[in-house]
């Protein structure tokens, strides 16, 4: 395990890297320990805006080799236009997510940021947009239909999957109507404890047709009542719909 000392070694690393390479233009610090919020767990998040003139994917590459002659290994990319994010493994299982964006569009995307050089583009300040309470919904029980029939043809890892969706989609709906982070399980150990034992009962305990309905039946009734709390239109229909029986 990476210690605190390792993290900040990186992260003034690549903080030269940036100060050393002209076509950067500016950075900031997101996620956990952009605010001073984090611990020693947390991984390492690093954003920065690269001059308009310049291919992001040029200094992207550029960087990518210079940190695997360190050590870093790159694990996946994400893109989602106008950045590119790309995740990588130190030694000590230390995790670095690198984003790089156009200057123009260089800008938070939500509340953990933190500017530490360089101009920011105003305009394009975006506050990310949460799930819809409908959305959670209806994937949960697209999910446990698919659970349910998974089950009935004996494909019980896929069932398990899918039952696992069923209760995370509604320990989502928990988290929404609470204003908790709902995405990423983000908000589940800060629901309230009598929240969380309602719960109990839509952990597959073995891989089993059993097992799994009773999981199945458990995440279903979680599905439904959340969705009743939180005034999804559709709730009342689909539980006239959907059986006990899993």
């Amino acid at each position: 395990m990476f210690t605190v000392g390792q993290r900040e070694a990186l992260r003034e690393r690549v903080l030269a890297l940036a100060e050393e390479d002209s076509r950067v233009v500016a950075g900031a610090a997101v996620g956990s320990l952009a605010l001073g919020g984090g611990d020693r767990f947390s991984d390492l998040d690093l954003t920065f805006g690269v001059a308009d003139d310049v291919p992001v994917t040029d200094v992207l590459e550029d960087w990518t080799r210079t940190l695997g002659e360190e050590g870093a290994v790159h694990l996946v990319d994400l893109e989602r236009a106008p950045t590119i994010y790309r995740v990588f493994l130190l030694p000590d299982a230390l995790q670095f997510d690198l984003s790089l964006t156009p200057a123009a569009r260089f800008a938070p995307a939500g509340p953990r940021w933190r500017t530490l050089f360089g101009e920011i583009a105003e305009e394009h300040t975006r506050t990310p947009t949460p799930p819809s309470a409908e959305d959670l919904f209806g994937w949960g029980v697209i999910y446990g239909l698919h659970a349910r029939t998974c089950i009935d043809r004996g494909r019980l890892w896929q069932a398990e999957h899918y039952t696992g969706a069923v209760r995370d989609h509604a320990l989502s709906l928990a988290c929404l109507r609470r204003e908790l982070p709902a995405v990423q399980a983000r908000g589940y150990d800060d629901l309230p404890a009598e929240a969380l034992a309602e719960f109990g009962g839509t952990h597959v305990g073995a891989l089993e047709p059993q097992q799994l309905h009773g999981a199945l039946s458990a995440g279903i009734r979680a599905l439904l009542r959340e969705a009743k709390e939180a005034n999804v239109p559709a709730a009342d229909a689909v539980a006239e719909r959907l059986d006990d029986r899993a």
